[in-house]
């Protein structure tokens, strides 16, 4: 049987009509520019209207020290009062792709339902800048956020990380760092379904090569391309660090028809043994970024409801 007929048949619909339209998914294009296009031109073709309930800004912020600024897109809840919590987003991709305009809906989606400051960061991509400029980038962005609560209009104990796929990796190695750099704090984490093993050695690694989203073939080009040919460390592929005390709370979820599905269960239970609060979904019949997908399917609802509530309690 293949792994394509576990997915929850409300979700598979756009997924097909994905793959007729491009056999093979996006990762059947070779050149990493064209496929930059594709994805940008695909999401650039979803109509999302404008939510009068937030406003946004693009800023350039200092860069990790030596390398190139960074951009930031910062989200406010246009109507909120007080000293507000603050969400500091990662975008997915691969390492490889995405880019904050192509997930700002979700970021704006975030702050409106959560009430939060968000902040989304727009990291340097592979290949053309392998490791350590994700995880830099990022680090970078997070201690800006911290440095400017005041000005943001947030409340620096009250800070935590979203971020999925390539995102969830950056998420726990932005927190692995500020562990590591003494600070700043974090309140809690939420990787999704986090891309952080490149040995590709788990059974969900070994099955999934056929759904057409995030396959086998897939991640071992992108982690090809990230460690442009650098030995992997734990802030690189998080489940290779061999100590996870001292982690914020954290949030995963992932779906049973998903590649990263073992390494993010193991994690999780890793977490666990090393005194890490953690709350771990597996949702039967997801695929990799099938809420994002499939919107309005029954199950991605039930997804979202699981992360918004658990980050209102987190940052309460």
């Amino acid at each position: 049987m293949s792994r394509r007929d576990l997915i929850d048949p409300e979700s598979r619909v756009p997924l097909d009509a994905l793959l007729e339209a491009m056999p093979g998914g996006f990762n059947a294009i070779p050149d990493i520019v064209r496929r930059r296009e594709a994805v940008a031109n695909m999401l650039a073709g979803l109509e999302v209207p404008e939510n009068p309930n937030v406003a946004k800004e693009d800023r350039t912020v200092p860069g990790p020290a030596g390398a190139p600024d960074i951009r930031v897109r910062i989200y406010r809840p246009v109507n909120a009062s007080g000293t507000l919590p603050g969400v500091y987003f990662i975008h997915g991709g691969g390492m490889i792709l995405g880019s904050v305009e192509g997930e700002d809906p979700t970021a704006t989606m975030l702050c409106d339902r959560i009430g939060a400051v968000v902040v989304s960061v727009e990291y340097r991509l592979a290949p053309e800048n392998p490791y350590p400029a994700q995880a830099e980038d990022c680090y970078a962005g997070l201690a800006w956020m911290a440095k400017h609560a005041g000005e943001l209009g947030f409340d620096p104990d009250r800070l935590a990380i979203y971020g999925a796929s390539a995102g969830g990796g950056l998420t726990i190695a932005t927190a692995l760092l500020a562990r590591d750099r003494g600070g700043p704090p974090l309140r809690f984490i939420m990787p999704i379904y986090p891309m952080i093993d490149d040995r590709n050695e788990t059974p969900s690694s070994h099955e999934i090569t056929d759904v057409g989203i995030w396959d086998r073939a897939a991640n071992i080009e992108a982690w090809n391309w990230y460690l442009g040919g650098k030995e992997p460390d734990g802030y690189a592929a998080p489940a290779r660090c061999e100590d996870l005390s001292g982690l914020p709370p954290a949030f995963i979820d992932v779906g049973t028809v998903d590649l990263f599905r073992d390494e993010d269960i193991a994690f999780a239970q890793r977490l666990m043994q090393a005194g890490v609060p953690v709350e771990l979904h597996v949702h039967p019949g997801a695929y990799h970024a099938s809420e994002t997908f499939a919107p309005d399917a029954a199950l991605s609802k039930r997804i979202w409801a699981l992360r918004l509530d658990a980050l209102k309690r987190a940052l309460a």
